[in-house]
């Protein structure tokens, strides 16, 4: 008779009488034995498990942003997740300025994303261990700077590209860092924060250089769009060390690698990413051997630092505090091992950014990082 029940029902329309006698397991006195031994067997109803979005974000960082996919395994793995997540965050809202024509499209797909994280992180920052402490600011913070260059337009100087870089890839570290297991530890000072920014800002500035090529030279379209109704292609490089070395848009837009003062001035911008990961290095230096960072932390102060709590000065934090605070971080600096590979090969091939050498993450990445992290070095 239960073979019968199970045959006629149909999911979503059997009464609680039906399901109760189709999945019970006690049979009823009056079967027989036989009638026992030959009755189905009846598996309890297991809900659907619903899929993780780690497989996607995980692809999605390999193709388009290979260097966070090899170092994510430098990430302890209770913070992974946050982490291929960012990393995608990173690069939708990064390709908004690249990928629209229109300001209007492109401010409306802003306001999609933080629509989007104000929807999601409603709540204000837990405090308790093991607890979520992404910044719904640092968020607001990050799509905020990269809205102002919407239009690709340069920066004015190189100071603003340094504060659009702590902005963007230092926020990044910092989100990244408050997503450790070991929130409790990690946020109780602001060391960690304070190598991530400069490690922030040197990858921020690589970034610009690496897409000077892309972004000025991009490749023709290729549904057989006129080129007179392209836009006009940017150069990102400072306006003031443009100037000051006699750079003209108009001549790289024409000649390319030729121009001249161009690698004089890509030279100063990477001189300024190398000062950022030489500061950072000696911090660590000086941390790992039981001194302090040596300077003070220029954004000590940030407004979006407010809404945690235990947040010390960076100077009131004992030295054996903010060294297990580094050691516990350490994989999300690692972020400065490919800026440090790519700036080497950049003087390597005399600063031409134009450079086929300089495309990809490098085949020694791998061995690299995994050296860096063993010996803790970046």
């Amino acid at each position: 008779m239960s073979s019968t029940l199970l045959r006629r029902a149909r999911p979503g329309r059997c009464k609680a009488s039906c399901l109760h006698r189709a999945y019970s397991s006690t049979p009823s006195p009056a079967a027989s034995a036989a009638e026992i031994d030959n009755a189905p067997t009846i598996l309890p109803y297991t809900p659907p498990v619903r899929p993780s979005a780690l497989p996607f974000k995980a692809n999605k960082s390999r193709r388009q942003d290979s260097p966070s996919y090899i170092l994510h395994t430098f990430i302890p793995p209770q913070a992974r997740d946050a982490y291929l997540a960012l990393r995608a965050f990173n690069l939708e809202t990064a390709r908004i300025a690249d990928s629209t024509s229109q300001p209007t499209i492109g401010a409306m797909r802003f306001q999609f994303w933080r629509d989007s994280v104000t929807a999601t992180l409603h709540l204000p920052p837990t405090t308790h261990r093991g607890g979520s402490r992404l910044s719904r600011a640092w968020l607001h913070r990050i799509i905020s700077e990269r809205e102002k260059y919407l239009g690709n337009r340069p920066y004015p100087a190189l100071s603003a590209l340094e504060t659009y870089a702590e902005n963007t890839y230092s926020t990044f570290s910092y989100l990244t860092l408050s997503s450790l297991p070991l929130s409790s530890l990690i946020l109780s000072s602001i060391t960690a924060d304070h190598l991530a920014s400069h490690i922030g800002k040197a990858t921020g500035i690589v970034a610009v250089l690496r897409s000077l090529p892309l972004l000025g030279f991009p490749p023709p379209p290729s549904g057989g769009t006129a080129q007179g109704s392209a836009p006009h292609p940017p150069v990102l490089l400072p306006l003031d060390i443009m100037a000051a070395h006699s750079v003209q848009e108009e001549t790289i837009l024409r000649t390319g690698p030729s121009a001249p003062g161009l690698r004089d001035a890509v030279f100063e911008d990477a001189t300024r990413a190398n000062d950022h990961l030489i500061t950072a290095r000696e911090m660590l230096r000086s941390l790992l051997a039981g001194q302090g960072a040596g300077h003070a932390f220029e954004h000590e102060g940030d407004a979006q630092r407010a809404g945690y709590d235990e947040v010390q000065s960076a100077t009131d934090v004992p030295s054996g505090k903010a060294l297990r605070e580094v050691e516990a971080g350490f994989g999300v600096l690692m972020g400065a091992v490919p800026t440090r590979m790519w700036l080497e090969r950049l003087e390597r091939v005399d600063f031409d950014v134009f450079d086929g050498r300089l495309r990809g993450p490098g085949w020694r990445l791998p061995w690299e990082a995994w050296w860096a992290f063993r010996r803790r070095r970046i």
